[in-house]
């Protein structure tokens, strides 16, 4: 079955549908723990007990996590820092629920009109609040639903929009694999007037396999699989790289899929205890800068648990000037 599932999630990866414009709310597919920016940025399939995963993937909020609360801050690029709170119940027979709440502040602006009057201050910040359900469909799969407002002020321009996220995971032994279509739906009221901008819907999946006899732990993820062409024709993407003939000619095919796929990869010792990282081939082929790659588009993170408390840290690299910072306490109320 495993092999099965790795197979489709490869042959749907590679196809899809879609097309490539700029959308609002996109602040909405950032890392929701550290464990997760560990990991490359997208995770859809790992079993953790961290409630903060449901945010990749709805289906991932299981009865295990009855009572956890998880917090997460990360203290973005310039000036730019965002964060989650989530926490999540158990119902029975109804299923698991959680309440989650994310923003970004993207700081302090200074306001000028048309002909250069200082006019103030203002800022520029996004908030959203989610209500996620899942439920077991049976003792290997599980389904879940995210329903999302999204409420965002730039300066006089304000937004509100309602989506959704719908997922499944499945679980066998030391074997998980999720697929999530997440931020589908519409903005009901627009930055200015009947201007409806589209939504940032993305197709997920992928698979995360532990090794029977190692302390090993592996996770493929395949990011906007409904639209097969991420590449865009620009004089700042250089494709310099062995995948491609030359670096001013259309990326291989190739260079193409790997621009969907997150890898990561995690030394697992104990329950307590990861030390993990991610490589983001998207991330380091646009963000990179030609001769001077260093380890943009790399990641890497870990997490102990002291006490009762699990304490996470991650530190990804966007490009030269952008590293962030990812820091996530979760706990189980129930142990007090």
């Amino acid at each position: 079955m495993r092999f099965l599932l790795i197979a489709l999630f490869t042959l749907f990866g590679l196809s899809g549908w879609a097309q490539k414009g700029e959308n609002t709310y996109e602040f909405l597919n950032l890392p929701g723990s550290a464990h997760t920016g560990a990991l490359g940025g997208t995770n859809v399939s790992l079993q953790d007990v961290d409630p903060s995963m449901a945010l990749g993937n709805p289906a991932l909020l299981r009865d295990t996590m009855h009572n956890n609360l998880a917090v997460n801050y990360v203290n973005y690029i310039a000036d730019i820092n965002f964060g989650y709170a989530t926490y999540s119940r158990d119902y029975n027979a109804l299923g698991t629920f959680a309440l989650g709440v994310q923003y970004i502040n993207q700081g302090n602006f200074d306001g000028y009109d048309e002909l250069g009057n200082f006019t103030g201050n203002f800022v520029a910040q996004e908030t959203a609040l989610s209500l996620i359900w899942s439920y077991p469909i049976s003792s290997k799969w599980n389904g879940g639903l995210a329903f999302k407002q999204v409420f965002s002020a730039f300066e006089q321009y304000s937004s509100y929009g309602i989506l959704f996220d719908a997922g499944i995971s499945y679980l066998n032994n030391n074997f998980s694999a999720g697929l999530v279509l997440k931020n589908f739906g519409t903005q009901v009221k627009t930055y200015t007037e009947d201007n409806f901008e589209p939504m940032p819907f993305e197709i997920q999946m992928g698979f995360t396999q532990k090794l029977n006899h190692a302390p090993l732990r592996f996770s493929v993820t395949a990011n906007h699989i409904q639209m097969p062409d991420l590449t865009y024709k620009s004089g700042l993407d250089k494709y310099s790289n062995p995948l491609l003939d030359d670096q001013n000619k259309t990326p291989t095919f190739g260079a193409k899929a790997l621009r969907h796929v997150v890898f990561g990869v995690e030394f697992v010792p104990s329950k307590n205890l990861y030390v993990a990282a991610g490589y983001n081939f998207q991330r380091r082929i646009e963000l990179g800068i030609e001769n001077s790659m260093s380890t943009v588009g790399f990641s890497w993170g870990f997490g102990v648990k002291i006490s009762k408390f699990r304490i996470s840290y991650a530190s990804a690299r966007y490009h030269l000037a952008g590293t962030s910072n990812h820091i996530s306490i979760a706990t189980n109320l129930s142990s007090f």
